[in-house]
């Protein structure tokens, strides 16, 4: 293959990092990393066919390495499934869903709402999105502007590309963040977390060029210094996922004593209506209006049995996939109802221990060879997950709990010897 002479500069600048690294740990072994300048070598085609320039392809990569201390990557010696990744999936619902800091927030949340009225008003109208939802993302997201991403996108989405356990995925984000350095974003503007979210609402390079819009209308797209144009963005975004104008995220229920936490899940969406006639109830004295009864909705039980009830609709899974997390979600609806006046759920968390990773994934993979279907295995709690813990200690005659523990995985296990 033959290549340019700027970039067969840019690639032996990396060669040659990759050579002193590997003198400098003394050994002769192939190592993580050292075949990432073919890697590299391996992107062009597709960037050059997405409308990246030479120039800025050369730029982007020279001298670039990849950072192997970043979570979810595949690496030799690397477990498999650990306990490193987001805090939405290594904490309690409790820990994650913190009264102090949600209750700090949202005395935030509201004077930010004060301060910023005519421009929420003005992307709420323009999207359907409700300002409280934004505000809150803002708070989660930027804890209203004060966090700062501490990495260079280019080399957290290349490193994940390169040999992150979703590769493909990645592959996408880089090649869209390339297409950002070529439209004139600034280098320096691409700062990320660690998975290479971008902006001052934390967004995927391939979301920009799909909502970024300009929601200060002074002609520009800046979402890393424009607070409108970056809630604007965040707005498009929820409106493009199925935003439905005028619906809340979801509602706290009270579960009648007859049912248990394996009804969970989106396969069993179903009207409010029915969840009613089956004895759920509405948090708060209000019941549920006429409107609300039509709504669709599942039941979500983020800790399974030790903790609040939640009928989670249409907007609540727009908001998971804005961040795919129950708890995400949950927080970001709690805040919002904060912002406009309301406060804690009325069920309090029961004490329980959050399992290792590795317990969740080996009792998401024994269950599934016992029949019961996993959407993933991947070490996540999510509410297929609890469902089918749910589903198989009602059908062993054991405690419904719908939570992993090792216990369950210990009972699994026997079950599968037999």
């Amino acid at each position: 293959m033959s290549f340019n002479t700027t970039f067969f500069r840019a690639c032996t600048l990396v060669f040659c990092s990759v050579l002193a690294w590997t003198c400098l740990v003394g050994s002769s072994d192939a190592r993580p990393g050292d075949d990432f300048p073919a890697f590299v070598e391996g992107l062009w085609p597709e960037a050059k066919s997405a409308g990246v320039s030479r120039k800025t392809f050369d730029a982007a990569f020279a001298g670039l390495m990849p950072d192997l201390s970043i979570p979810d990557l595949d690496l030799p010696g690397r477990p498999k499934v650990d306990n490193s990744g987001q805090a939405e999936f290594t904490k309690t619902a409790a820990d994650y869903l913190s009264v102090p800091y949600l209750t700090k927030l949202a005395v935030q949340g509201r004077k930010f709402l004060k301060d910023h009225d005519t421009g929420l008003r003005r992307i709420e109208k323009l999207t359907g999105v409700d300002r409280f939802t934004l505000v809150a993302i803002w708070g989660r997201e930027t804890a209203y502007g004060s966090y700062k991403p501490p990495n260079d996108a280019i080399r957290m989405l290349a490193t994940l590309a390169y040999t992150g356990k979703r590769k493909d995925k990645f592959r996408e984000e880089l090649i869209a963040a390339l297409k950002m350095l070529e439209s004139g974003v600034p280098r320096s503007d691409m700062r990320s977390s660690w998975a290479g979210a971008l902006g001052l609402t934390q967004a995927m390079p391939t979301e920009y060029f799909k909502f970024a819009t300009d929601g200060d209308g002074d002609g520009k797209i800046d979402i890393w210094r424009s607070v409108e144009d970056a809630l604007a963005f965040t707005a498009r975004q929820l409106e493009g996922k199925g935003w439905v104008r005028g619906q809340r995220w979801g509602y706290e229920v009270i579960a009648p004593p007859k049912s248990d936490c394996s009804l969970e899940g989106p396969p069993d969406t179903r009207p409010i209506s029915e969840w009613v006639r089956m004895g759920f109830r509405k948090v708060g004295p209000k019941p549920f209006t006429a409107d609300e009864m039509k709504q669709d909705a599942y039941l979500m039980m983020p800790a399974g049995g030790y903790g609040p009830a939640f009928l989670a609709g249409q907007n609540f899974r727009v908001i998971r996939l804005y961040n795919t997390s129950d708890l995400y979600a949950l927080f970001v609806g709690n805040l919002s109802d904060r912002i406009r006046g309301g406060g804690d759920f009325a069920t309090p968390w029961d004490s329980f221990s959050q399992p290792r990773t590795k317990t969740v994934h080996d009792l998401q993979a024994r269950l599934q060879t016992l029949g019961y279907p996993m959407d993933k295995i991947d070490g996540k709690i999510g509410s297929n997950t609890r469902k089918q813990i749910g589903r198989y200690q009602k059908t062993n005659g054991i405690k419904i709990d719908c939570w992993p523990s090792e216990s369950v995985l210990k009972h699994a296990n026997s079950q599968a010897a037999r």
